[in-house]
């Protein structure tokens, strides 16, 4: 089993569940990582949490996809930068982030299963979006694979970096401090095929949150 415990700032680990909903609840995507004919193979993907599992989807015609619905071991990182630490040299220069790393197998969901998983993935990203436009087709439904990812103690950690800059252990005139960094919602931009259609409440509402993780 992959050790999961930290060897450095071991004050920034945890393994509280507490600490990983919040993470994973704030972030939208995250890498999935497993190893395919003995090379690894990393995918970024959007995510959501439901209570104890993780739900990811992606393309039936995928073959990577595939290896790890079969239950290849796999590993979901998912990072949020929150400022860039400056430190008075480069050495002593950071950031300051929240991660968290999942390790676990992939299940795909059963067909009764799907359609609700997938609501869930839609409400994550996007809320109330589900009810504005029709559902997935048959055929739609018959090209996605959902799967889920068992959240188990012992099996994910947390990491976070907070603060200042380190004080320098050294005379110096150089500044330091930290820039934080923040990801803003713009204003919609409608596709041209999107006519005089007017702009959903659910995207009014995304928009209007502006800062997101």
């Amino acid at each position: 089993m992959t050790d999961l415990a930290l060897h450095r700032h071991k004050e920034r680990g945890s393994s509280e569940r507490a600490t990983l909903d919040a993470i994973l609840d704030d972030v939208l995507a995250g890498t999935l990582s497993t190893v395919v004919d003995g090379e690894p193979w990393v995918v970024p993907m959007l995510f959501a949490r439901q209570g104890d599992r993780i739900l990811l989807h992606g393309s039936t015609g995928a073959g990577a996809l595939r290896h790890v619905a079969a239950g290849a071991p796999a590993a979901l990182a998912v990072v949020a930068v929150d400022a860039l630490v400056v430190g008075h040299t480069t050495f002593d220069s950071s950031a300051n982030y929240r991660s968290a790393v999942v390790h676990g197998s992939l299940t795909p969901l059963p067909d009764d299963e799907r359609a609700e998983a997938l609501d869930a993935l839609s409400e994550r990203i996007l809320p109330g979006r589900s009810a504005e436009v029709r559902p997935m087709t048959r055929q739609e439904m018959a090209k996605t694979l959902v799967m889920s990812m068992p959240i188990t103690p012992g099996r994910f950690l947390a990491k976070t970096r907070t603060g200042t800059a380190s004080p320098p252990d050294e005379v110096t005139q150089a500044w330091h401090g930290i820039v934080e960094l923040r990801t803003v919602a713009l204003d919609p931009d409608p596709a041209p095929t999107s006519g005089a259609a007017e702009v959903p409440r659910s995207v009014r509402d995304f928009a209007g949150a502006r800062v997101l993780a």
